[in-house]
This record gives structure tokens, C-alpha cells and sequence, in this order.
């Protein structure tokens, strides 16, 4: 049933997002019936009226009046509301229509990256700023573990039994998908009852104000202790990274479906259902003896279980696994994953449309409703990225495309959220358009809202941004500083690659421009902006100091190596003072926010080292993701990425100046430690901004132009 219009909901939003001007506007029901989304906005009797079909809607045409007409920019890093007390009128009337019928929000792993400290509060505003945005098809995963619990317990597992079943708070995304087991653990009684009460409210606000949330659906994945309590199952296991292996139950077996049903039953109890149900199978592992009939069968026992609880089921699936193991799924494998489900009770999820699509590749999923969505970001890493000519083209492009088959709409699904914001609303300005956004006129406008008034160093800004940071290229996500790197002498990481599509030499003049417009620029959003700027100026910077301390020391050339490493540990300390002027950029924000979610000081210590091992080692001492999650912050600078690199710098110089060689493998042995004990750590970091922002960068300029001008010329790129 498509949902209708709550104008109390919508009344409420309005009044949250500009309290003092909500009285100036009136909520009214669309006058037609269209059967797809539409807003209207006119003035009527000093009155600006809003129509629309559903929250959504009445929001996205609250959003379309506060930018075009008041000015206004509402983001994730900084809102711009600035308004005069009697609001402009609308002098013809405005009328828009979605192409799309879904709009998605949200990776399963957004839920750790960005959200695992959340409380009501941050989770309300996402909500008006999904609703503002056109989203209408959330994914909704918090509260999941009490379910899986009770199912189990059901089932005659006892509390212990599934100790080593559910992860920590920082990593309940990968346990609900089966890619591990019990780290980083015991989940409190506690965390799941808060969480079950969170996921409540999220859902019945989703609701009320017309969106049609994603829940949970069981892929497989089982309890540790399943082999033991049901031995005449048959299991099979698969490894993620290298985290012990998880179990997951064969789709013959009749508890498949069962279990499956059981977990929707009790999930409807506690949340209710749109009939929508989130189920990521082979997410980045494949079982054991995998052959396409294995897919055909279990993607279709997924299915029934689902359906067998609710016969109204559609099943929701990301296509990552389509493009992350690219060299396995081949036509025949993902045609039996698809064509096992009926078209009508699945959705694609195009996951990475942006850079690496699987739509091309599979036939438009073979009839399937598909969504083409933006992931972005990686991680939540921190950079300056964007694909943005793809992003302003591509969606409307595909509207006129016969060969993208049943097309249903479009999407977001970044890894980590709060950064990056003119990315993201670039992306969802397409909700309502079905033409191309020409970017240079989009970002002049959005410069003008985000800043408050037009500037013409901001406006030139922008045109070098679009260019260079935001000129995309075929990436895993954003490039990553070396800065975020276990130290080393290779120009990339495992995870943490520099490589950019554009030239130094090209970007810094963006950083000049907000400088010069700064005299006359102080919003919220341009004073991030800024720093934003600066902080990419520096740490490119930062990268190719690296690079050349590298070649000093491979030439043996001790004096050019302190002069080039010390430089480089200088800009660390820098760029942690720098990010300290801005809330949007604080370790102490992170912790602080982790350690209020416990119920008593032991959570508080298990809560504060699941926050600092998810943006460190990720895992284990020896885990393969460390340093993943990339996050320039303040506290991190000086915290962490400044003692390690001191470290190496020191153990570099000691080898120049003996003669010996470098002992990497000691170096790594004895870092990995030191990060193990960082991760352990109780020390505090602030959690409030310090200082000014504006002036900050200002001296970071003064300071750093001269010689970033001279790198253009004198190091390797």
C-alpha cells in the first residue's frame, strides 16, 4: 500500500527544522492522485503552501522552497538557515514529479562506520535529512541483535551459548551479514534492550512520515555453538579476511527456512514490517563447494523463508558481492542467484553505479527492479572525492536507456557518512529531475546557499574543485593520506592509497580562493569547507614529502632526510590543531559519544576500545584492515599516525647514521604493539572545538605556501 499523508508528521518536521517559521507555512494533500511522488509549493494569503503525497514529499518541497528561494543550505557539516522574518513568497507555482519510485539510503555498514554511537536525537535529524533529501526506502538494522537472540533462545541456546555469537557494538554490521563471530565482544543485555527501544522510534518516525523502511531477513549464518546443540546439521563454513571462520547452515537443511521464518516472526513483533527485508548472502566470502545449482537453491530457500513468514515478502539485495568478486560471478552464477526469486518479490541494489556498475553486466539483473546507487565512501574515510560529472549525468541518462531494464530508482549507499556533503546533495538533487544537472551551474547555487551570499573566489573555488578533487576516476573511494598509514617506505599501503586523478599543483589554487573569500564568509558550512580545503592541501602536500624522504633515504642523503621527514611529522602536528577548530573533525567527539551509550563503567571500557580498534587496527594485531577507516581527525594526528611515523623517522635516522639496514619486519612487529596498546588506551581527547578556524588556516597558509609551491616543481608526482 503506498503510504499517504501524515500532515501531523510532516507539521512536526517543519517546526524542528525552522521552529521559528513554521507558522508561515500550510500542509495540504496533493490535488490529484498521481500514483507517483509529487510536491507542490505556492503562496496563497501570505502563506507558503506545501503539497505532497506523503511526508516525504511535503519535505522535499520544504527543502526545494528553503534552497531556492530562502537561500538555505541544510547538510550533514554545517546548515545554513539565515532568514529574514517574513519569508519570500512563491510568485508561480512550483510542481515536481520523482522519476523514481524508490529512493534508498544507507550501507549495512554505515551502521558502524558512522552510526554505531547514536542516540535519538542524532538518529531524529538524519531522518528530517533523509526526508528532506527524497529518500523513502531506508535501511533499518539497528535493534537486530535482541531478535537473533530471542530466535535462538527459541531454538533451547542458552545466553552462553551465543556469547561468542554476537560482536561488539562497533561490529554488529559484519556479525548480522556472517563475516565473523563474537569480536571484540560480549554485546550487553543492555545494548541490545536500548537498541530494540532506538530501533522503535527510528522505525515509527520512518513510517509516519512515509517511508517504507528495510528490515532483516536470515542468510544462513549461524552460532558457533550450532554445530554442537543440532550435530546432524549440515553446516558449511566460510572465512572473511582473516578472522576465524563463521558457520552457515545448507539451504537443504529444513531448519534453513525455518529459522529464517522464526526470525521474521519475532522481528514483525517488535518492529512491524513493510515487507521489505535486507539479505546480503556471500557478503565479500563464498562457501566452500559453491557451484551455480548451491546458488540457485539457497537464494531460493532465503526466499521462501522469508515468504513463508510474510507472504508479501520482497527481498532486498545489495550487488556488491556482483563487483567485489568480480572474477567468480560470471553470468551463470549471478543468473541463478537472480532468476531463483520471483521479479516481483526481489530488488537490486546496483551498489558502486557510480564507478564500477553490475547492471551492464548482468542484463539488468535479469528483469529484476534494480536501484542505481552512489557508494562513494569507503570506510569513512576522510578526503576530498567525488565522481561528480558521472553522478549529475548518469541518472537521467539511464531513464532513456533500454538496455537498463526495470530501473526503479536511485540511491545512496556510503560505507561512512559526514563528509563530502556537496557529493551527496549533488546526488540527491537528481530525486526530482529527470534531465542531467549541468555542475557548473549547480555548484555556483550551492555555493551561494552553503555561504549565504554569492562570492567570487568561492564560486572559482568550486569550479577548481569540480575539476580536480571532484573529478572522480575509476577508485575504491576516496585516496588516503600516507599520513593514515603504518609507516613505510612504499607509496601506498594495503588499504591506504594516495594515488589521486589530478595534480597538486591544480588543487592548491581552491585552497587560495577560500582564503581570499574568507573576508567575507563565516557560515558554518564554509568554515568546514575550508578546513576541509586546507586539511586536503596539506596532507597532498604531506604525501609527496613522503615520497621524497623516501628517495632521500634510499640515497642515503641523511641531512635532505631530516629536513624532508621532520617537515612531514611538522604537518601532522599541524593538521591536529588545524581539525581541532571544528566539531566535525574530533576523535574526543567519537569516544565521548561511545562511552555515554554504556550503562555502567565496564561498558564504558569495552564500548571506548570497540570505537578506537573500528578506526585503527580494525580487528586483531595482525588483521588485514588496519588503518581502513582512514580518519584525519584531531586526536588522531597527534594520537596516533604522529608517534607512529616518529617512530619510524627515528628508526630511519638511527640506520642512515650506522649504516645498518632498516628493519621493516621489526619496525611493523614492534608498531603493531604499540597500536594493539593505543587501542587499549583510556586517554582522553577533546571533545568540543578549540580555537578559530578561519585564522587557523590563514597561518597553516603562510606557513606551508612557499614550500607546497616549491614541491610542485621539485618533487615526484
Amino acid at each position: 500500500m503506498k503510504p499517504e499523508l501524515n500532515s501531523t508528521a510532516a507539521e512536526h518536521l517543519i517546526k524542528r527544522i525552522i521552529p521559528a517559521h513554521a507558522d508561515q507555512f500550510v500542509v495540504e494533500p496533493p490535488g490529484s492522485n498521481d500514483h507517483r511522488d509529487a510536491f507542490e509549493i505556492e503562496s496563497r494569503q501570505g502563506k507558503i503552501i506545501l503539497r505532497g503525497n506523503n511526508g516525504v514529499s511535503v519535505a522535499s518541497a520544504l527543502h526545494h522552497y528553503l534552497r531556492h528561494y530562502a537561500h538555505c543550505d541544510i547538510s550533514w557539516n554545517g546548515v545554513n538557515l539565515h532568514l529574514p522574518d517574513m519569508l519570500p513568497q512563491v510568485p508561480q507555482k512550483v510542481h515536481a514529479t520523482s522519476p523514481y519510485k524508490k529512493r534508498s539510503y544507507l550501507n549495512n555498514v554505515t551502521f558502524n562506520y558512522s552510526m554505531s554511537w547514536w542516540d535519538w536525537e542524532r538518529w531524529e535529524r538524519e531522518i528530517d535529512w533523509m526526508a528532506l533529501h527524497g529518500i523513502n526506502m531506508p535501511l533499518a538494522l539497528a535493534g537486530q541483535s535482541i531478535i537473533w537472540k530471542r530466535v535462538y533462545n527459541r531454538l533451547g541456546f542458552t545466553d552462553a551459548e551465543l556469547e561468542d555469537f554476537f560482536s561488539g557494538p562497533g561490529y554488529t554490521s559484519w556479525s548480522w551479514m556472517g563475516n565473523l563471530d563474537g569480536w571484540n565482544g560480549p554485546l550487553p543485555a543492555s545494548w541490545m534492550a536500548a537498541q530494540e527501544t532506538l530501533q522503535q522510534k527510528i522505525l515509527q518516525r520512518q513510517r509516519e512520515l512515509g517511508m517504507t523502511p528495510v528490515l532483516s531477513a536470515f542468510t544462513g549464518h549461524v552460532p558457533p555453538s550450532f554445530k554442537t546443540k543440532y550435530p546432524h546439521t549440515k553446516l558449511r563454513t566460510t572465512k572473511w579476511v582473516n578472522f576465524p571462520p563463521v558457520h552457515v547452515l545448507d539451504p537443504a537443511e529444513p531448519m534453513f527456512t525455518e529459522i529464517g521464518r522464526m526470525f521474521i516472526e519475532e522481528q514483525t513483533k517488535a518492529y512491524g514490517t513493510d515487507h521489505l527485508y535486507s539479505a546480503d548472502t556471500f557478503n565479500e566470502n563464498i562457501p566452500q563447494g559453491i557451484e551455480p545449482a548451491f546458488l540457485r537453491d539457497i537464494s531460493m530457500r532465503i526466499y521462501e523463508s522469508m515468504s513463508a513468514a510474510d507472504p508479501e515478502a520482497v527481498w532486498v539485495m545489495q550487488a556488491w558481492m556482483f563487483v567485489e568478486d568480480y572474477l567468480y560471478w560470471q553470468a551463470d552464477e549471478i543468473k541463478a542467484v537472480l532468476t531463483a526469486v520471483p521479479d516481483d518479490r526481489m530488488i537490486i541494489l546496483d551498489t558502486f553505479s557510480e564507478t564500477f556498475p553490475a547492471w551492464n553486466k548482468s542484463k539488468a539483473f535479469y528483469g529484476k527492479p534494480w536501484i542505481w546507487n552512489m557508494l562513494h565512501n569507503f570506510g569513512g574515510a576522510t578526503g576530498m572525492f567525488g565522481r561528480m560529472d558521472e553522478v549529475a549525468n548518469t541518472p537521467a541518462r539511464l531513464l532513456e536507456d533500454p538496455e537498463a531494464g526495470n530501473l526503479a530508482g536511485i540511491g545512496i549507499m556510503p560505507e561512512g557518512i559526514e563528509q563530502n556533503p556537496v557529493i551527496y546533495q549533488l546526488m540527491l538533487d537528481n530525486v526530482w529531475k529527470n534531465q542531467p544537472i549541468v555542475p557548473e551551474q549547480w555548484l555556483a547555487d550551492y555555493a551561494r546557499r552553503r555561504y549565504g551570499k554569492e562570492n567570487e573566489n568561492a564560486r572559482i573555488a568550486w569550479m577548481i574543485l569540480w575539476k580536480t578533487a571532484y573529478g572522480g576516476g575509476l577508485t575504491y573511494g576516496t585516496p588516503k593520506s600516507i599520513i593514515c598509514a603504518r609507516p613505510t617506505f612504499k607509496a601506498s599501503a594495503r588499504v591506504v592509497d594516495p594515488h589521486k586523478v589530478y595534480d597538486d599543483a591544480d588543487f592548491f589554487p581552491a585552497w587560495e580562493r577560500l582564503l581570499m573569500a574568507s573576508e567575507e564568509l563565516c557560515t558554518e558550512g564554509f568554515q568546514y569547507d575550508l578546513i576541509d580545503v586546507t586539511r586536503q592541501a596539506l596532507a597532498n602536500y604531506a604525501d609527496a614529502l613522503q615520497r621524497q624522504f623516501t628517495a632521500d633515504f634510499e640515497k642515503k642523503d641523511l641531512p635532505a632526510f631530516k629536513t624532508h621527514s621532520h617537515r612531514f611529522l611538522e604537518i601532522i602536528e599541524d593538521l591536529d590543531r588545524l581539525l581541532a577548530t571544528n566539531k566535525h573533525f574530533l576523535l574526543g567527539a567519537w569516544l565521548t559519544a561511545a562511552k555515554k551509550r554504556a550503562a555502567n563503567a565496564a561498558e564504558a571500557v569495552l564500548y571506548e576500545r570497540n570505537a578506537r580498534n573500528l578506526i585503527t587496527l580494525w580487528g586483531n594485531k595482525e588483521c588485514w584492515l588496519n588503518d581502513y577507516t582512514a580518519r584525519q581527525w584531531n586526536g588522531m594526528m597527534k594520537g596516533f599516525y604522529l608517534p607512529r611515523w616518529q617512530r619510524f623517522v627515528q628508526k630511519a635516522i638511527e640506520a642512515l647514521e650506522t649504516g645498518l639496514r632498516f628493519d621493516s619486519v621489526a619496525f611493523e612487529n614492534d608498531i603493531r604493539e604499540w597500536e594493539w596498546n593505543w587501542v587499549h588506551g583510556r586517554e582522553t581527547y577533546i571533545d568540543q572545538p578549540e580555537g578559530n578556524p578561519i585564522d587557523a588556516a590563514h597561518a597553516l597558509y603562510r606557513k606551508y605556501n612557499s614550500f607546497i609551491r616549491a614541491s610542485f616543481r621539485n618533487f615526484q608526482t
